[in-house]
């Protein structure tokens, strides 16, 4: 049903009082859990540096220990290799006999060998890892984004579950209570809520709606009212889309801080730091501009310049790592930016059912962004290239939805805006239109 002029019935609230305040700390400190959880698999899960274990029992002599590990070119920089290793046999032969390595023996002519007792870690930065605890290098390095993605899967079911809890910590909405028909209810809650801002509620709230809500019935909407019309089905995959490659860029972008260069800690810091500069500039967008605006600059802007990284020499690691973060900038930004231009382009009676749908969305993407970190193993910016134009991408489909800076919250699916192109109904939107001429809409689409 319909809830006219809700913002006018509940004026006599105010904007912030104690109510509001409490109902928003509550809902932010249900939040912080999350920020410790989501990113601890950037430590957990992170690869330490290795080579090939050379037991104690081989008995080799110190100079053929150190030259057991053949070293080779990665990225520019001289290492022991990870995977292979000198024959330990052929090697032990050559120590029992006393010949030393470079002066009696050419080692680089000497056959090599996979890691048959283990790997040896760096310990300097981690005790362990999930990587150390369980060997997830070389031939089994693949494992090592299917853990990532178990977890972020794990976040989903515990999403899930303590979402469950925190509605019982939070009041139900009085907006959707009205859609429902349950007006009783909303007036409770409202009457609760004047009491804590110490002011003094009418005697009745929703007069108007009462009289509706005896002689109309409440029709039940469900996931299927996502994709039930063309105007809606078109508006429900675009945001999907934007928020699964949205959550890729977010959580890849995240993942990655292990990888770039200086010290994990500190980048890693700097990746969240930066999000604070990001949640303030989405917040004056949301104040003072149209919102498709507001999502396709942040898109674009952290799109670019993930592109613009390939572009860089290879020893500029400084302005790489600083472009990554401009990146990071504008991904988090468009990432808070989408929550509320979602809510506000669905009605009430399916808001929190689009918004429960598109954040599943959200986490496909996060359970695959560890495989496009993970390609970064066959080209340094190829995960660069692939988020870069994906970013983009997104950005330009923004630009077709509709709408909704400075426009009433819809309460009915007759109230959503429609995108580009569609046929609209004059006049005002708050007015519903009947049966027959939303099919013959719908047929336009």
């Amino acid at each position: 049903m319909d809830a006219p002029n809700y913002e006018e019935l509940s004026a006599f609230l105010g904007e912030w009082g104690p109510f509001q305040r409490i109902v928003f700390f509550l809902l932010s400190l249900s939040i912080v859990p999350n920020g410790f959880t989501g990113i601890s698999i950037v430590f957990v899960g992170d690869t330490p540096p290795h080579r090939c274990l050379i037991p104690a029992s081989a008995n080799l002599s110190a100079a053929w220990r150190n030259s057991a590990v053949p070293l080779e070119a990665a990225n520019g920089v001289t290492r022991h290799s990870q995977c292979t290793r000198y024959r330990l046999d052929v090697i032990k032969a050559f120590s029992d006999k006393g010949y030393l390595p470079g002066v009696d023996v050419n080692v680089s002519d000497v056959q090599q060998e996979g890691c048959a007792d283990g790997w040896e870690y760096e310990r300097g930065t981690y005790a362990s890892t999930i990587v150390t605890e369980w060997d997830l290098v070389c031939e089994d390095e693949w494992k090592t984004p299917l853990t990532s993605s178990i977890f972020f899967g794990g976040v989903l079911t515990g999403s899930f579950l303590s979402g469950q809890l925190s509605d019982r910590f939070i009041p139900e909405s009085p907006r959707w209570l009205l859609s429902q028909g349950r007006v009783e209810e909303a007036e409770a809650i409202l009457r609760n809520a004047a009491r804590m801002n110490r002011v003094m509620a009418p005697e009745v709230i929703f007069q108007s709606v009462q009289a509706e809500s005896k002689t109309e019935k409440v029709k039940p909407h469900n996931i299927c009212d996502l994709v039930r019309s063309s105007n809606i089905r078109f508006i429900s995959i675009t945001l999907g889309l934007v928020w699964t490659i949205l959550s890729i860029g977010y959580f890849a972008l995240s993942l990655n801080t292990s990888n770039l260069h200086g010290h994990i800690y500190l980048n890693c810091f700097i990746s969240a730091a930066i999000e604070v500069p990001a949640y303030i500039s989405a917040w004056l967008l949301l104040r003072y501009c149209a919102r498709r605006y507001c999502l396709f600059s942040t898109l674009f802007l952290g799109g670019v310049v993930l592109l613009f990284i390939q572009l860089l020499p290879q020893d500029l690691n400084l302005l790489s790592i600083a472009l990554e973060m401009l990146g990071k900038f504008g991904v988090t930004a468009a990432f808070s930016i989408v929550y509320a231009y979602t809510a506000e382009l669905y009605p009430t009676v399916l808001r929190n059912t689009a918004l429960g749908a598109c954040s599943m969305a959200s986490r496909v993407g996060s359970i695959s962004a560890p495989y496009f970190i993970y390609l970064g193993k066959y080209s340094k910016f190829l995960p660069y290239i692939i988020m870069g134009s994906l970013t983009v991408v997104s950005g330009l489909l923004s630009l077709l939805l509709p709408e909704s800076h400075q426009q009433p919250l819809p309460e009915t699916l007759d109230h959503m805006q429609r995108i580009q192109g569609c046929k609209k109904k004059r006049g005002s939107r708050n007015v519903s239109i009947g049966a027959e001429e939303e099919v013959k809409i719908s047929e336009t689409l």
